[in-house]
């Protein structure tokens, strides 16, 4: 992209703020909670993504003409707290053993930048702190204790227009230490990567590497500690690496090994840094380099969206696809509780054992004695088919890698007890119902001939024929003796839709319990277009 197409990305454009903004939005709210393939990597995307748009893009975007940023990112012990100090030319970051334990990052600039890094334009979830003590190892200290500070120290031997970011390690041992290193690096304008001598082939620095690359940053690699004999050697190695990674033209810096190297906070001669210094002044005061470095990076993370984007998209799609699998199996489950629910009705199960024996002896055991039993015998089917539609579910998640984490979350295992109470509290309600039927039904149906018909008999001899299957149809034969032939009818298809309707609604409320967790995670459809549609805007305002 040439000069031309810089300014125009540099000149602020609210139209193209506001497309990012939204790309962002999109992005924030995005959730990969699956373990799937592509999960992780999605998930570092997405806060990288954030990180980049919140510290670095759109900042650098509102106020083309501030300051570059150059962060100076690493592993634990390569240097990076002595190489900064020994840029500014005296002791502003804590070195040493003291490094790979304090999280709290040095920002040092020229006194006439103060104002640009005093708010909050870059790295807004760091608080601010000014240095009444430079780089003493109480200071320190109290930043760690304080969370996360951004310490910031002024100094006139920096060139205006430029700042220096010491981060905290890459590789720490805290984790929390790690993610802001990350954050750190992604709101730089300039990345300066330090490796060892001894280091310069380990994965981290070169995924740190790989990911510069990807960006397109502006980028710079220091060799540090590099001993003497070996030095032309190592240098040639690391030089033939780069090239093969294709970072052959990244400005390469060696930083020879010296007796200040092994101190806690000690300064190396200044010709040891001269190059680096030299370097970044010129990128900071040359007006045409200074654009060409924050142009080439803020291009680069617009660039990488290209690819970002899509392949959230992807992971979003991976995501709804495993919240589609869990829930049909859920759906599928529920569906043929049902099919076997119906089907046991029809075919008379819950007219067995006690309820059977009661039918047997109807009517000296009593209305309420049938009735009882009746609902004991439908309970009990309910019970037992959505006991067996839950153990489906599991086995059928059990299987899936997504489902098979969200069994091992607490309070996954379905709660029998209260399940049992839900459906009790339906087959009384049913009950209750079909009382008030027969009651309504024998009102309607009196006539000089059936003036003693009992509603109470009528409500248990409608249950029977209900549930009894075949062993209930002389149930059917003494209804319509009680009400009539037609009411009978009338009474038992009534009776029969509010029978489908209390359990059909049972099983949705079962159903969406189980679905919860899936729906809690919010991983729809509409994720995916979101992403690509917010991607799409930002191209289009490009």
């Amino acid at each position: 992209m040439g000069h031309s197409a810089g300014v125009a990305i540099l000149d602020v454009r609210p139209d193209l703020l506001d497309a990012l903004s939204a790309l962002r939005d999109r992005v924030d709210v995005a959730r990969f909670p699956f373990p799937v393939p592509g999960a992780a990597r999605a998930r570092r995307t997405r806060q990288e993504l954030i990180a980049q748009l919140d510290d670095y893009l759109a900042p650098r975007l509102r106020t083309p003409e501030a300051p570059l940023l150059a962060v100076i990112g690493g592993s634990t012990g390569a240097g990076k707290s002595t190489l900064v100090n020994s840029l500014v030319g005296r002791r502003v970051s804590a070195a040493g053993v003291l490094r790979p334990t304090t999280r709290t990052p040095v920002l040092v600039c020229h006194p006439a930048d103060r104002a640009w890094f005093a708010d909050s334009r870059v790295l807004p979830g760091l608080a601010r702190a000014w240095s009444a003590r430079p780089g003493t190892r109480d200071e320190d200290e109290d930043g760690g204790a304080q969370g996360e500070l951004l310490r910031l120290e002024i100094d006139d031997a920096l060139p205006r227009g430029l700042a220096l970011l010491d981060a905290p390690d890459i590789d720490s041992l805290v984790a929390r230490n790690r993610e802001l290193a990350a954050k750190l690096i992604c709101a730089a304008d300039i990345w300066i990567l330090v490796t060892t001598a001894s280091r310069y082939a380990d994965a981290l620095p070169w995924h740190l590497l790989r990911t510069a690359k990807e960006y397109n940053v502006t980028l710079a690699t220091v060799l540090d500690r590099v001993p003497h004999q070996i030095a032309e050697d190592v240098g040639r190695h690391y030089a033939a690496l780069l090239a093969k990674a294709g970072l052959g033209d990244v400005p390469r810096f060696t930083v020879p090994e010296l007796p200040e190297s092994a101190g806690a906070g000690g300064l190396l001669p200044r010709t040891a840094v001269a190059a680096l210094r030299q370097w970044l002044a010129h990128n900071a005061e040359d007006p045409a380099a200074r654009r060409r470095a924050a142009h080439r990076t803020a291009v680069g993370v617009l660039d990488s969206m290209r690819t970002r984007m899509p392949a959230l998209a992807a992971a979003s799609a991976v995501q709804h696809a495993a919240a589609v699998r869990l829930a049909r199996g859920v759906e599928d489950a529920y569906a043929e509780a049902a099919e076997r629910i119906d089907g046991a009705v029809a075919a008379g199960v819950p007219l067995a054992g006690e309820a059977l024996a009661r039918w047997l002896e109807y009517p000296y055991c009593g209305r309420e004695a049938l009735q009882s039993a009746l609902a004991d015998g439908l309970a009990a089917l309910l019970r037992s088919e959505i006991d067996a539609a839950d153990e489906r579910v599991a086995a059928g998640w059990r299987r899936d890698r997504a489902g098979a984490a969200l069994l091992a979350e607490p309070d996954m295992r379905p709660d029998r007890a209260a399940a049992a109470d839900r459906i009790d509290a339906a087959v009384t309600a049913w009950r209750e119902g079909l009382t008030d039927l027969a009651y309504a039904e024998v009102r309607a149906a009196r006539g000089p001939d059936r003036a003693a018909a009992d509603p109470e008999d009528a409500a248990a001899l409608l249950a029977t024929v209900l549930l009894g299957g075949r062993r209930g149809s002389g149930a059917g034969e003494r209804l319509a003796d009680t009400v009539g032939a037609q009411a009978a009818l009338r009474m038992r298809d009534r009776a029969r839709e509010r029978l489908e309707d209390g359990v059909t609604e049972l099983l949705r409320g079962e159903r969406e319990r189980r679905l919860a967790p899936v729906d809690a995670l919010d991983v729809t459809a509409r994720q995916q277009s979101s992403l690509i549609a917010a991607l799409s805007l930002l191209q289009k305002e490009r």
